[in-house]
Parts: structure tokens; C-alpha cells; sequence
């Protein structure tokens, strides 16, 4: 074979490639597009009010112990000792 003739092979073999994954990405990003219109479409809106979200940021701490807020922070203490080192 020639150069021009592997030349030629390689850059047909380059573009069938490069089509192949192109037509997958937008097959790809065309069914997800889809995929999300049908699920906004069926899937009913969750509505948060401002109550709810305050009384979850207020019930976090309380769920954790001086035990636990303990351990974090040596934990946190020694990694910035260990990192500065």
C-alpha cells in the first residue's frame, strides 16, 4: 500500500469514529432531555414551605450530642495540626 492509500484508511476510520460517538452523544442528550419532560410531567411538584425548612435546620443540632461534637472537633483539631506540620 501506499501512504496516500493508509492516509486515506486512517482518516476514513478517524471520521467514522468521530460520527459514531457523535451520533451517540446526541442520541444521549436527546433521550435525557426526553427522560426529563416525561418525569416533570408525572411527578407532581413538591412544594416546601418557609416553616418547614427552618424547623429542619433547628432540629440538626439538637440531634447531635456534646459526645459527638467532641469527637469532631479533635478530629478536626488534629488534621489542622497534622496538615500544618
Amino acid at each position: 500500500m501506499q501512504d496516500n492509500e493508509l492516509l486515506m484508511e486512517g482518516l476514513a476510520l478517524m471520521g467514522l469514529g468521530m460520527g459514531v460517538v457523535f451520533v451517540f452523544l446526541t442520541t444521549l442528550v436527546v433521550t435525557v432531555t426526553l427522560m426529563s419532560i416525561v418525569i416533570r410531567r408525572f411527578q407532581p411538584v413538591a412544594v416546601s414551605s418557609p416553616a418547614q425548612n427552618t424547623s429542619r435546620a433547628s432540629a440538626a443540632p439538637a440531634d447531635q450530642d456534646d459526645a459527638t461534637m467532641a469527637v469532631i472537633s479533635a478530629a478536626i483539631h488534629r488534621y489542622r495540626r497534622d496538615k500544618n506540620r
